[in-house]
């Protein structure tokens, strides 16, 4: 059996959390991580048929059932993520019975999963519902998006549409948009409903006054969307308070879509 600390996906887990770390966006324990894993990838690397221990999930993740991840600790900070793998990650399977997940390595002090995985979980639900091949989901507390998001009505339209304003790439790295919730308690079913409903048709859900949420293919993919919304946040931080001489206007935001053929919310626009 191979070493799992030269699995891609744990070496993919540790270049991440340390870059996220880096740029701010998960302070403390701030921010968790979850990523499908192929079931015979995995199997190169653990004896799949070996559950260390059993971990209720507090919902019924059914639809997944057997489906195989890696994840972030509960009270784990990204920044010890890469000395120390073993016991800031764990990869857990889903029970058949979608009520508990098997611990098949990692949580090597008796940790745990995030809080957030449920939430995790009924976002993979719901994106690859609307994706079959979306493997992560990704939570993080971004500064300037979380500052934006004080400043800023919480509406989906014009949040989407702001950032768009900010930067030419925008509209071509999320065309779908964002969504966005109020404020809610974290940790809850009831957030993780939420922002499940919003993956149904969004890659990126703003937490007011939180942080992101992020859903993509790989975990570049996912990485680049949320540094992308960061990037408009932060230029509208640094000019959202001068007088606004010049714009991406609407016009001009529609050709620039239609020229790269992205599928973006017209309805966004105001044409």
């Amino acid at each position: 059996m191979k070493d799992i600390f030269t699995a891609p996906f744990v070496k993919e887990m540790r270049k991440t959390t340390a870059n996220m770390y880096r740029l701010g966006w998960d302070e403390r324990n701030g921010g968790n991580i979850s990523c499908l894993l192929d079931e015979a990838e995995a199997g190169e690397y653990l004896d799949l048929n070996k559950v260390i221990r059993t971990i209720p999930l507090g919902f019924d993740a059914a639809p997944i059932a057997g489906r195989m991840f890696i994840v972030t600790g509960a009270g784990k900070y990204f920044k010890n993520v890469d000395a120390d793998p073993e016991t800031n990650l764990g990869i857990v399977r889903i029970a058949s019975d979608g009520k508990s997940a098997g611990l098949l390595w990692g949580y090597r002090d008796g940790g745990n999963l995030t809080s957030e995985f449920p939430t995790h979980l009924m976002s993979h639900m719901a994106r690859l519902s609307a994706d079959p091949a979306n493997r992560v989901i990704m939570h993080c507390h971004p500064t300037c998006t979380l500052a934006m998001s004080h400043v800023h009505e919480l509406d989906e339209k014009t949040f989407t549409h702001t950032l768009w304003e900010m930067c030419t790439e925008c509209i071509m790295v999320f065309p779908d948009g964002i969504g966005v919730l109020p404020w809610m308690l974290c940790g809850t079913n009831s957030i993780g409903e939420a922002t499940a409903e919003k993956m149904k048709d969004f890659r990126l859900v703003v937490w007011g006054m939180h942080g992101i949420y992020g859903a993509g293919k790989t975990m570049d993919e996912t990485f680049g969307l949320i540094e992308t919304v960061e990037k408009a946040a932060q230029i509208y931080m640094l000019t959202a308070h001068l007088p606004r001489i010049n714009t991406i206007n609407d016009g001009q935001l529609a050709e620039l879509a239609e020229f790269l053929g992205v599928k973006y919310r017209r309805d966004f626009l105001n044409l």
